[in-house]
Protein backbone atom coordinates (compact mmCIF):
# COMPACT_ATOMS: atom_id res chain seq x y z
CA UNK A 1 0.00 0.00 0.00
CA UNK A 2 1.29 3.45 -0.90
CA UNK A 3 2.29 5.77 1.91
CA UNK A 4 0.47 9.06 2.23
CA UNK A 5 3.09 10.94 4.15
CA UNK A 6 6.44 10.19 5.66
CA UNK A 7 8.78 12.31 7.77
CA UNK A 8 12.01 13.20 5.97
CA UNK A 9 13.86 13.24 9.32
CA UNK A 10 12.65 10.06 11.04
CA UNK A 11 11.14 7.99 8.22
CA UNK A 12 7.98 7.62 10.31
CA UNK A 13 4.75 7.84 8.34
CA UNK A 14 1.18 6.73 7.68
CA UNK A 15 -0.82 5.23 4.83
CA UNK A 16 -4.00 6.85 3.55
CA UNK A 17 -6.08 4.23 5.37
CA UNK A 18 -4.28 4.92 8.64
CA UNK A 19 -4.70 8.66 8.24
CA UNK A 20 -8.42 8.29 7.63
CA UNK A 21 -8.86 6.05 10.66
CA UNK A 22 -6.82 8.34 12.91
CA UNK A 23 -8.57 11.53 11.79
CA UNK A 24 -12.02 10.02 12.41
CA UNK A 25 -10.91 8.73 15.82
CA UNK A 26 -9.40 12.11 16.69
CA UNK A 27 -12.65 13.84 15.68
CA UNK A 28 -14.72 11.52 17.86
CA UNK A 29 -12.35 12.09 20.78
CA UNK A 30 -12.65 15.85 20.45
CA UNK A 31 -16.44 15.55 20.67
CA UNK A 32 -16.66 12.98 23.47
CA UNK A 33 -13.50 13.31 25.58
CA UNK A 34 -12.94 17.06 25.25
CA UNK A 35 -16.65 17.92 24.80
CA UNK A 36 -15.99 20.25 21.86
CA UNK A 37 -18.95 21.49 19.87
CA UNK A 38 -19.67 22.79 16.37
CA UNK A 39 -17.71 25.98 15.61
CA UNK A 40 -15.35 25.63 18.57
CA UNK A 41 -11.91 26.81 17.53
CA UNK A 42 -8.83 24.59 17.79
CA UNK A 43 -5.36 26.09 17.38
CA UNK A 44 -2.87 23.92 15.52
CA UNK A 45 0.69 24.97 16.27
CA UNK A 46 2.83 22.30 14.60
CA UNK A 47 5.76 21.96 12.21
CA UNK A 48 5.32 19.87 9.06
CA UNK A 49 5.02 16.33 10.43
CA UNK A 50 3.01 13.27 9.29
CA UNK A 51 0.42 13.86 12.05
CA UNK A 52 -0.55 17.29 10.70
CA UNK A 53 -3.17 16.10 8.16
CA UNK A 54 -4.66 13.68 10.73
CA UNK A 55 -4.99 16.58 13.15
CA UNK A 56 -6.56 19.19 10.90
CA UNK A 57 -8.90 16.74 9.15
CA UNK A 58 -10.01 15.47 12.55
CA UNK A 59 -10.73 19.01 13.74
CA UNK A 60 -12.89 19.64 10.67
CA UNK A 61 -14.69 16.29 10.94
CA UNK A 62 -15.55 17.18 14.54
CA UNK A 63 -17.41 20.24 13.26
CA UNK A 64 -14.79 22.56 14.72
CA UNK A 65 -12.77 25.36 13.14
CA UNK A 66 -9.00 24.98 12.70
CA UNK A 67 -6.67 27.94 13.17
CA UNK A 68 -3.13 27.24 12.02
CA UNK A 69 -0.29 29.13 13.71
CA UNK A 70 3.47 29.32 13.25
CA UNK A 71 5.25 26.90 15.63
CA UNK A 72 8.34 29.13 15.87
CA UNK A 73 6.37 32.10 17.15
CA UNK A 74 7.32 33.57 20.51
CA UNK A 75 4.87 33.67 23.42
CA UNK A 76 4.29 37.36 22.61
CA UNK A 77 3.20 36.52 19.06
CA UNK A 78 1.12 33.47 20.03
CA UNK A 79 -0.63 35.42 22.77
CA UNK A 80 -1.91 37.93 20.22
CA UNK A 81 -3.31 35.23 17.94
CA UNK A 82 -4.79 33.04 20.68
CA UNK A 83 -6.52 36.11 22.08
CA UNK A 84 -8.14 36.84 18.70
CA UNK A 85 -9.70 33.43 18.11
CA UNK A 86 -10.74 32.37 21.65
CA UNK A 87 -9.84 28.73 21.03
CA UNK A 88 -11.10 25.79 23.09
CA UNK A 89 -8.10 23.48 22.60
CA UNK A 90 -4.55 23.56 21.26
CA UNK A 91 -2.60 20.91 19.36
CA UNK A 92 1.14 21.48 19.47
CA UNK A 93 4.51 19.86 20.15
CA UNK A 94 7.17 20.04 22.84
CA UNK A 95 9.10 22.42 20.56
CA UNK A 96 6.44 25.12 21.00
CA UNK A 97 4.96 24.12 24.36
CA UNK A 98 6.90 26.56 26.57
CA UNK A 99 5.79 29.54 24.46
CA UNK A 100 2.23 28.23 24.25
CA UNK A 101 2.08 27.76 28.02
CA UNK A 102 3.46 31.24 28.69
CA UNK A 103 0.95 32.80 26.28
CA UNK A 104 -1.89 30.92 28.00
CA UNK A 105 -0.70 32.07 31.42
CA UNK A 106 -0.60 35.71 30.31
CA UNK A 107 -4.09 35.39 28.86
CA UNK A 108 -5.26 33.56 32.01
CA UNK A 109 -6.85 30.75 29.99
CA UNK A 110 -6.91 27.07 30.93
CA UNK A 111 -7.79 24.88 27.96
CA UNK A 112 -6.70 21.37 26.88
CA UNK A 113 -3.24 21.21 25.28
CA UNK A 114 -2.57 18.15 23.10
CA UNK A 115 1.04 17.24 22.34
CA UNK A 116 1.99 15.02 19.40
CA UNK A 117 4.91 13.36 21.19
CA UNK A 118 4.45 10.06 23.05
CA UNK A 119 7.09 10.43 25.78
CA UNK A 120 8.28 13.00 28.29
CA UNK A 121 5.11 15.10 28.20
CA UNK A 122 4.71 18.00 30.66
CA UNK A 123 2.19 17.47 33.42
CA UNK A 124 -1.36 18.39 32.51
CA UNK A 125 -0.99 17.88 28.75
CA UNK A 126 -2.77 15.26 26.65
CA UNK A 127 -1.01 12.73 24.45
CA UNK A 128 -2.16 12.94 20.82
CA UNK A 129 -2.18 9.15 20.55
CA UNK A 130 -4.74 8.94 23.37
CA UNK A 131 -7.16 10.84 21.16
CA UNK A 132 -6.17 9.70 17.66
CA UNK A 133 -5.34 6.04 18.29
CA UNK A 134 -8.15 5.01 20.66
CA UNK A 135 -9.74 2.83 18.01
CA UNK A 136 -12.32 1.44 20.43
CA UNK A 137 -14.04 4.80 20.66
CA UNK A 138 -17.61 5.03 19.34
CA UNK A 139 -17.47 7.24 16.25
CA UNK A 140 -21.26 7.39 15.87
CA UNK A 141 -21.18 10.74 17.66
CA UNK A 142 -19.92 12.23 14.38
CA UNK A 143 -23.28 11.48 12.73
CA UNK A 144 -24.67 14.49 14.56
CA UNK A 145 -22.05 16.80 13.02
CA UNK A 146 -23.61 18.79 10.20
CA UNK A 147 -21.66 21.44 8.34
CA UNK A 148 -22.86 23.62 5.47
CA UNK A 149 -20.73 25.08 2.66
CA UNK A 150 -21.07 28.51 4.27
CA UNK A 151 -19.73 27.37 7.64
CA UNK A 152 -16.21 28.46 8.61
CA UNK A 153 -13.54 25.81 8.03
CA UNK A 154 -10.23 27.48 8.87
CA UNK A 155 -8.90 30.70 10.39
CA UNK A 156 -5.34 31.18 9.13
CA UNK A 157 -3.58 34.44 9.92
CA UNK A 158 -2.57 37.20 7.51
CA UNK A 159 -1.40 40.75 8.01
CA UNK A 160 -3.61 41.86 5.14
CA UNK A 161 -2.45 45.05 3.49
CA UNK A 162 -1.20 46.64 6.74
CA UNK A 163 -0.99 46.17 10.45
CA UNK A 164 -0.98 43.19 12.77
CA UNK A 165 -1.92 39.63 11.78
CA UNK A 166 -5.65 39.12 11.38
CA UNK A 167 -7.61 35.85 11.32
CA UNK A 168 -8.95 35.22 7.81
CA UNK A 169 -12.41 33.63 7.60
CA UNK A 170 -12.34 30.85 5.00
CA UNK A 171 -15.43 28.68 4.58
CA UNK A 172 -15.68 25.04 3.54
CA UNK A 173 -17.12 26.29 0.25
CA UNK A 174 -14.16 28.57 -0.46
CA UNK A 175 -11.54 25.91 0.39
CA UNK A 176 -13.24 23.34 -1.86
CA UNK A 177 -13.56 25.90 -4.67
CA UNK A 178 -9.83 26.67 -4.50
CA UNK A 179 -8.87 23.01 -4.59
CA UNK A 180 -11.19 22.31 -7.53
CA UNK A 181 -9.53 25.12 -9.48
CA UNK A 182 -6.03 23.71 -9.25
CA UNK A 183 -6.93 20.23 -10.48
CA UNK A 184 -7.81 21.79 -13.84
CA UNK A 185 -5.94 19.73 -16.50
CA UNK A 186 -4.08 22.85 -17.66
CA UNK A 187 -2.99 23.65 -14.12
CA UNK A 188 -2.54 20.36 -12.28
CA UNK A 189 1.03 19.62 -11.25
CA UNK A 190 0.85 16.21 -9.61
CA UNK A 191 -0.30 13.27 -11.67
CA UNK A 192 -3.00 11.24 -9.95
CA UNK A 193 -1.88 8.04 -8.23
CA UNK A 194 -2.51 4.75 -10.03
CA UNK A 195 -1.88 1.10 -9.15
CA UNK A 196 1.71 1.45 -10.37
CA UNK A 197 2.58 5.12 -9.86
CA UNK A 198 2.64 7.58 -6.97
CA UNK A 199 4.06 11.09 -7.27
CA UNK A 200 6.41 12.33 -4.54
CA UNK A 201 6.37 15.87 -3.16
CA UNK A 202 8.73 17.18 -0.45
CA UNK A 203 6.43 19.21 1.82
CA UNK A 204 8.85 21.98 2.74
CA UNK A 205 6.43 24.93 2.73
CA UNK A 206 4.78 25.09 6.16
CA UNK A 207 1.25 23.73 6.42
CA UNK A 208 0.21 26.71 8.58
CA UNK A 209 0.87 28.92 5.51
CA UNK A 210 -2.08 28.98 3.09
CA UNK A 211 0.14 27.89 0.17
CA UNK A 212 1.35 24.90 2.19
CA UNK A 213 -2.10 24.08 3.54
CA UNK A 214 -4.03 24.09 0.28
CA UNK A 215 -1.54 23.44 -2.54
CA UNK A 216 0.80 21.07 -0.71
CA UNK A 217 -1.37 19.26 1.79
CA UNK A 218 -5.08 19.25 0.96
CA UNK A 219 -4.79 19.25 -2.82
CA UNK A 220 -2.06 16.64 -3.02
CA UNK A 221 -3.99 14.32 -0.72
CA UNK A 222 -6.83 14.40 -3.26
CA UNK A 223 -4.33 13.26 -5.90
CA UNK A 224 -2.98 10.40 -3.80
CA UNK A 225 0.48 11.96 -3.61
CA UNK A 226 3.22 10.85 -1.22
CA UNK A 227 4.08 13.81 0.98
CA UNK A 228 7.56 13.84 2.48
CA UNK A 229 7.10 16.20 5.41
CA UNK A 230 10.02 18.47 6.21
CA UNK A 231 9.81 20.31 9.57
CA UNK A 232 12.60 22.74 8.67
CA UNK A 233 14.66 23.97 5.73
CA UNK A 234 18.38 23.32 5.59
CA UNK A 235 20.02 23.37 2.16
CA UNK A 236 21.87 20.03 2.41
CA UNK A 237 18.86 18.32 3.97
CA UNK A 238 16.57 19.68 1.24
CA UNK A 239 18.83 18.37 -1.52
CA UNK A 240 19.20 14.99 0.19
CA UNK A 241 15.43 14.67 0.48
CA UNK A 242 14.87 15.48 -3.20
CA UNK A 243 17.39 12.84 -4.28
CA UNK A 244 16.56 10.15 -1.72
CA UNK A 245 12.82 10.23 -2.36
CA UNK A 246 13.10 10.96 -6.12
CA UNK A 247 10.88 14.02 -5.88
CA UNK A 248 8.64 14.62 -8.89
CA UNK A 249 7.49 18.14 -8.11
CA UNK A 250 8.59 21.02 -5.90
CA UNK A 251 6.34 23.71 -4.43
CA UNK A 252 8.76 26.37 -3.23
CA UNK A 253 9.30 30.10 -2.64
CA UNK A 254 11.72 32.46 -4.46
CA UNK A 255 14.69 32.15 -2.05
CA UNK A 256 14.60 28.37 -2.58
CA UNK A 257 14.47 28.88 -6.35
CA UNK A 258 17.51 31.14 -6.15
CA UNK A 259 19.30 28.51 -4.05
CA UNK A 260 18.54 25.71 -6.53
CA UNK A 261 19.52 27.80 -9.54
CA UNK A 262 22.58 29.69 -8.36
CA UNK A 263 24.21 27.87 -5.47
CA UNK A 264 27.32 25.98 -6.64
CA UNK A 265 26.47 23.03 -4.37
CA UNK A 266 23.34 22.29 -6.43
CA UNK A 267 24.22 20.01 -9.34
CA UNK A 268 22.04 18.80 -12.24
CA UNK A 269 21.85 15.36 -10.63
CA UNK A 270 20.04 16.86 -7.63
CA UNK A 271 17.16 17.88 -9.91
CA UNK A 272 17.24 14.87 -12.23
CA UNK A 273 13.94 13.40 -10.94
CA UNK A 274 12.07 16.73 -10.85
CA UNK A 275 9.50 17.27 -13.61
CA UNK A 276 7.77 20.39 -12.31
CA UNK A 277 8.30 23.40 -10.04
CA UNK A 278 5.82 26.01 -8.87
CA UNK A 279 7.12 29.09 -7.09
CA UNK A 280 4.79 31.28 -5.08
CA UNK A 281 4.41 33.62 -2.08
CA UNK A 282 6.45 36.40 -3.76
CA UNK A 283 7.32 37.44 -7.34
CA UNK A 284 10.34 35.90 -9.05
CA UNK A 285 12.43 37.08 -11.99
CA UNK A 286 12.66 35.14 -15.24
CA UNK A 287 16.45 34.96 -14.86
CA UNK A 288 16.09 33.07 -11.58
CA UNK A 289 13.82 30.55 -13.27
CA UNK A 290 16.29 30.21 -16.15
CA UNK A 291 19.09 29.37 -13.70
CA UNK A 292 17.11 26.37 -12.45
CA UNK A 293 16.20 25.25 -15.96
CA UNK A 294 19.88 25.33 -16.92
CA UNK A 295 20.32 22.36 -14.59
CA UNK A 296 17.33 20.42 -15.93
CA UNK A 297 15.75 21.76 -19.12
CA UNK A 298 12.86 19.26 -18.86
CA UNK A 299 11.39 20.87 -15.75
CA UNK A 300 8.05 22.62 -16.28
CA UNK A 301 8.61 25.81 -14.29
CA UNK A 302 5.72 28.09 -13.33
CA UNK A 303 4.89 30.90 -10.98
CA UNK A 304 1.70 31.24 -8.99
CA UNK A 305 0.17 34.20 -7.18
CA UNK A 306 -2.28 34.37 -4.33
CA UNK A 307 -2.87 35.53 -0.78
CA UNK A 308 -4.28 34.04 2.40
CA UNK A 309 -7.43 36.08 1.72
CA UNK A 310 -7.89 34.23 -1.61
CA UNK A 311 -7.17 30.77 -0.21
CA UNK A 312 -3.68 31.02 -1.66
CA UNK A 313 -4.46 31.34 -5.36
CA UNK A 314 -5.37 34.03 -7.87
CA UNK A 315 -3.34 32.89 -10.88
CA UNK A 316 -0.85 30.25 -11.95
CA UNK A 317 1.13 29.47 -15.07
CA UNK A 318 -0.29 26.83 -17.38
CA UNK A 319 1.66 23.72 -18.35
CA UNK A 320 4.62 24.51 -20.64
CA UNK A 321 3.60 28.12 -21.31
CA UNK A 322 7.23 29.24 -20.96
CA UNK A 323 6.49 32.75 -19.65
CA UNK A 324 8.52 32.73 -16.45
CA UNK A 325 8.25 36.46 -15.79
CA UNK A 326 4.46 36.35 -15.33
CA UNK A 327 2.48 34.84 -12.46
CA UNK A 328 0.32 33.02 -14.97
CA UNK A 329 -3.31 33.32 -15.96
CA UNK A 330 -6.25 34.01 -13.65
CA UNK A 331 -7.95 30.85 -12.36
CA UNK A 332 -11.17 29.55 -13.88
CA UNK A 333 -14.42 31.11 -12.57
CA UNK A 334 -12.44 34.10 -11.24
CA UNK A 335 -11.83 37.68 -12.34
CA UNK A 336 -9.05 40.23 -11.92
CA UNK A 337 -9.41 43.97 -12.38
CA UNK A 338 -6.43 46.30 -12.62
CA UNK A 339 -7.83 49.34 -10.81
CA UNK A 340 -6.58 52.88 -11.34
CA UNK A 341 -5.02 54.03 -8.06
CA UNK A 342 -7.00 57.29 -8.05
CA UNK A 343 -10.30 56.56 -9.80
CA UNK A 344 -10.51 52.77 -9.21
CA UNK A 345 -11.65 52.42 -12.82
CA UNK A 346 -10.57 49.30 -14.69
CA UNK A 347 -7.41 49.73 -16.78
CA UNK A 348 -6.43 48.04 -20.04
CA UNK A 349 -3.50 45.82 -21.09
CA UNK A 350 -0.05 47.11 -20.12
CA UNK A 351 -1.37 49.67 -17.62
CA UNK A 352 -0.33 49.32 -13.99
CA UNK A 353 -2.77 49.60 -11.10
CA UNK A 354 -3.91 47.79 -7.98
CA UNK A 355 -4.87 44.14 -8.49
CA UNK A 356 -8.49 43.50 -7.46
CA UNK A 357 -9.79 39.95 -7.42
CA UNK A 358 -13.10 38.18 -7.11
CA UNK A 359 -14.00 34.52 -7.16
CA UNK A 360 -15.52 31.71 -5.09
CA UNK A 361 -12.30 31.29 -3.09
CA UNK A 362 -12.22 34.79 -1.52
CA UNK A 363 -12.44 35.14 2.25
CA UNK A 364 -15.71 36.14 3.92
CA UNK A 365 -14.10 38.62 6.30
CA UNK A 366 -11.37 39.21 8.83
CA UNK A 367 -12.58 37.50 11.99
CA UNK A 368 -14.11 39.99 14.42
CA UNK A 369 -12.46 42.90 12.59
CA UNK A 370 -15.09 44.83 10.67
CA UNK A 371 -12.93 47.89 10.03
CA UNK A 372 -10.10 45.89 8.44
CA UNK A 373 -12.65 43.95 6.36
CA UNK A 374 -14.17 47.15 4.98
CA UNK A 375 -10.73 48.37 3.94
CA UNK A 376 -10.14 45.46 1.56
CA UNK A 377 -13.58 44.25 0.40
CA UNK A 378 -15.38 46.42 -2.16
CA UNK A 379 -18.59 44.49 -2.77
CA UNK A 380 -17.37 41.08 -3.89
CA UNK A 381 -13.97 42.46 -5.00
CA UNK A 382 -10.93 41.89 -2.79
CA UNK A 383 -8.33 44.65 -3.04
CA UNK A 384 -4.96 42.90 -2.82
CA UNK A 385 -2.69 45.86 -2.11
CA UNK A 386 -0.40 44.61 -4.90
CA UNK A 387 0.42 46.58 -8.05
CA UNK A 388 0.31 44.74 -11.36
CA UNK A 389 -0.73 44.62 -14.98
CA UNK A 390 -1.76 42.15 -17.66
CA UNK A 391 -0.68 41.87 -21.28
CA UNK A 392 -2.51 41.21 -24.55
CA UNK A 393 -2.31 37.45 -23.90
CA UNK A 394 -3.84 37.92 -20.44
CA UNK A 395 -0.72 37.01 -18.54
CA UNK A 396 -0.75 38.64 -15.11
CA UNK A 397 2.32 40.38 -13.69
CA UNK A 398 2.93 41.57 -10.12
CA UNK A 399 5.20 44.59 -10.27
CA UNK A 400 5.09 46.33 -6.89
CA UNK A 401 3.27 46.60 -3.55
CA UNK A 402 0.95 49.22 -2.19
CA UNK A 403 0.81 47.47 1.14
CA UNK A 404 3.47 47.87 3.75
CA UNK A 405 4.27 44.22 4.34
CA UNK A 406 7.86 43.02 4.14
CA UNK A 407 8.22 39.65 2.39
CA UNK A 408 10.96 37.55 4.02
CA UNK A 409 11.39 34.17 2.30
CA UNK A 410 7.73 34.35 1.33
CA UNK A 411 6.51 35.12 4.87
CA UNK A 412 4.65 38.32 5.72
CA UNK A 413 6.33 40.65 8.19
CA UNK A 414 4.17 43.65 9.19
CA UNK A 415 6.33 46.71 9.98
CA UNK A 416 3.76 47.91 12.52
CA UNK A 417 4.39 44.85 14.68
CA UNK A 418 8.13 45.50 14.85
CA UNK A 419 7.58 49.22 15.39
CA UNK A 420 5.36 48.46 18.37
CA UNK A 421 8.13 46.42 19.96
CA UNK A 422 10.75 49.08 19.19
CA UNK A 423 8.70 51.81 20.85
CA UNK A 424 8.69 49.94 24.15
CA UNK A 425 12.45 50.51 24.46
CA UNK A 426 12.96 53.36 26.95
CA UNK A 427 15.65 55.07 24.85
CA UNK A 428 13.63 55.17 21.61
CA UNK A 429 11.43 58.19 20.85
CA UNK A 430 10.15 57.20 17.41
CA UNK A 431 10.83 54.62 14.73
CA UNK A 432 9.85 53.08 11.41
CA UNK A 433 10.63 49.76 9.74
CA UNK A 434 11.12 49.14 6.03
CA UNK A 435 11.98 46.12 3.95
CA UNK A 436 15.33 46.35 2.19
CA UNK A 437 16.56 44.01 -0.57
CA UNK A 438 18.43 40.88 0.46
CA UNK A 439 19.96 38.34 -1.95
CA UNK A 440 18.93 35.35 0.17
CA UNK A 441 15.66 36.31 1.83
CA UNK A 442 14.27 38.65 -0.83
CA UNK A 443 13.76 41.35 1.77
CA UNK A 444 14.76 41.88 5.41
CA UNK A 445 13.50 44.42 7.95
CA UNK A 446 15.55 47.54 8.64
CA UNK A 447 14.76 49.88 11.54
CA UNK A 448 15.04 53.67 11.40
CA UNK A 449 15.26 54.98 14.95
CA UNK A 450 14.93 58.39 16.59
CA UNK A 451 16.44 58.36 20.08
CA UNK A 452 15.14 60.17 23.13
CA UNK A 453 16.97 63.44 23.78
CA UNK A 454 20.46 62.95 25.22
CA UNK A 455 20.39 59.17 24.83
CA UNK A 456 22.97 56.92 23.19
CA UNK A 457 22.72 53.23 22.43
CA UNK A 458 24.58 50.55 20.53
CA UNK A 459 22.57 49.34 17.50
CA UNK A 460 23.28 45.75 18.57
CA UNK A 461 21.40 46.39 21.81
CA UNK A 462 18.34 47.40 19.79
CA UNK A 463 18.60 44.33 17.57
CA UNK A 464 18.85 42.04 20.60
CA UNK A 465 15.93 43.81 22.34
CA UNK A 466 13.55 43.34 19.41
CA UNK A 467 14.69 40.05 17.93
CA UNK A 468 14.30 38.05 21.13
CA UNK A 469 10.59 38.96 21.12
CA UNK A 470 9.75 37.86 17.57
CA UNK A 471 10.14 34.84 15.32
CA UNK A 472 13.48 34.50 13.53
CA UNK A 473 12.14 35.44 10.09
CA UNK A 474 10.92 38.77 11.53
CA UNK A 475 14.33 39.68 12.94
CA UNK A 476 15.52 43.22 12.22
CA UNK A 477 18.85 43.02 10.41
CA UNK A 478 19.98 46.64 10.48
CA UNK A 479 19.44 49.81 12.52
CA UNK A 480 19.95 53.36 11.27
CA UNK A 481 19.63 56.40 13.52
CA UNK A 482 17.75 59.37 11.99
CA UNK A 483 16.65 62.80 13.19
CA UNK A 484 12.96 62.31 12.40
CA UNK A 485 10.44 59.95 10.78
CA UNK A 486 8.50 61.55 7.88
CA UNK A 487 4.76 61.45 8.55
CA UNK A 488 1.51 62.72 7.07
CA UNK A 489 -0.60 65.37 8.88
CA UNK A 490 -2.65 62.46 10.25
CA UNK A 491 0.47 60.89 11.74
CA UNK A 492 0.86 58.04 9.23
CA UNK A 493 4.45 57.05 8.45
CA UNK A 494 5.40 58.10 4.91
CA UNK A 495 7.37 55.00 4.02
CA UNK A 496 8.01 56.06 0.43
CA UNK A 497 9.58 59.32 1.63
CA UNK A 498 11.67 57.41 4.16
CA UNK A 499 12.82 55.00 1.48
CA UNK A 500 13.70 57.78 -0.96
CA UNK A 501 15.72 59.67 1.64
CA UNK A 502 17.67 56.82 3.24
CA UNK A 503 17.57 53.83 0.88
Amino acid sequence: MFAEKVCAVTGHGYTYAQTHKMSVTFAASLRTKLKLKNDDKVAIILPNIPEYPCTILGVLQAGCIASMMNPVYTSHELKRQLEVIDCKAIVTSKISYANVKQAMNELKINIPVILVENEGLPEGTIKFAELAEDFNIDVDCLKSVHRSPKDVAILPFSSGTTGFPKAVVLTHESVVAMNNMIIDPEVVVIKETTATYQAVLPAILPFFHIFGFNALMVNQLTQGCKLVTMPFFKPDFFLETIVQHKADVLFIVPPMVVFLGKHPAVKPEHLASVSGIISGAAPLSATDAAAVLSKNKNIVFRQGYGLTETNGVISVGRNNDGNHAAVGHVMANCEVKIADLKTQEALGPGQEGEIWFRGPNVMSAYYKNEDATKEVLEGDWYKTGDIGKYDDKKYLYVTDRLKELIKVKGFQVPPAELETVLRTHPKILDCAVLGIPDPISGEVPKAFVVLQGGQEIDPMEILEFVNKQVAVFKNIKEVQFVDSIPKSPAGKILRKDLKQKYC
